[in-house]
């Protein structure tokens, strides 16, 4: 791990990294020095690990509940390179959705394909930032939604260290065979007029969940339009199970 910059605001200390070529951000306590929890934070398509929502959730980690946080840069986003597969699979996805086919099975089966390339770079990010006296190796929660959840459930599902995840706005078309090995707490996100996944999809993954504690929340909306409060909820989920 090869850190590039460091800045603090507001109680907040920010480092930007790279880790074998996979571009990361930390966020800790200002003068942070010994262990704590961690959440790991994946982001939405066409996001990166400084989006607005992931910036947002990082900084009440931080400052409200003395968490540190973690982001990378998921392949072909932020500023990682494209590849050259996946802008061609994009394309040709793209195509067919236009051509009449339903969306769902089309994103959830390209989510499948990035997994099998993020799980590990997520789990060597998790190895590096535990190795660092100012993070250590306390309990650890997972938060992601849309891309965020067609990732975070192979990756939960995959990391033992997880011990409470964040997941919504994803389908079970391809993730429902790794939900059910997904036996820690889950707060689950559906936006309740999601033009993206199916309602059926979202509620069939959140079925297939074998969690024994697992929430459902609902909002009214389309894909993007999660309620702010439920970072709210987030932060009490987290606190409760990591704190």
């Amino acid at each position: 791990m090869r850190f590039l910059s460091e800045t603090s605001s507001d109680g907040v200390r920010e480092q930007l990294f790279t880790l074998g070529g996979i571009p990361g951000v930390l966020w800790t306590p200002e003068g942070a020095v010994d262990a704590r929890p961690l959440v790991l934070m994946g982001h939405g398509g066409g996001q990166h690990k400084k989006a607005p929502d992931i910036l947002a959730r990082a900084r009440r980690f931080v400052t409200e509940l003395g968490f540190a946080a973690v982001a990378v840069d998921v392949p072909a986003h932020g500023d990682r390179p494209k590849v050259e597969e996946y802008d061609r699979i994009a394309t040709e996805n793209q195509a067919r959705i236009e051509a009449g086919e339903e969306p769902a099975p089309l994103i959830a089966g390209f989510q499948a394909l990035v997994a099998r390339q993020t799980v590990p770079e997520w789990q060597a990010v998790l190895d590096a930032v535990q190795r660092l006296g100012h993070v250590g190796a306390g309990p650890v929660g997972y938060w992601g939604v849309s891309l965020g959840c067609g990732l975070g459930v192979p990756f939960v599902a995959a990391e033992p260290r997880i011990r409470a995840a964040v997941l919504g706005l994803g389908g079970a078309s391809a993730s429902a065979e790794a939900a059910a090995r997904i036996t820690v707490p889950v707060e689950f996100l559906v936006q309740w007029d999601d033009e993206r996944v199916p309602r059926a999809q979202s509620l069939a993954l959140f079925d297939a969940l074998a969690s024994a504690e697992k929430t459902l929340h609902a909002n009214p909306g389309k894909h993007a339009e999660i309620p702010t409060f439920e970072l709210d909820s987030t932060l009490r989920f987290f606190s409760r199970h990591l704190g």
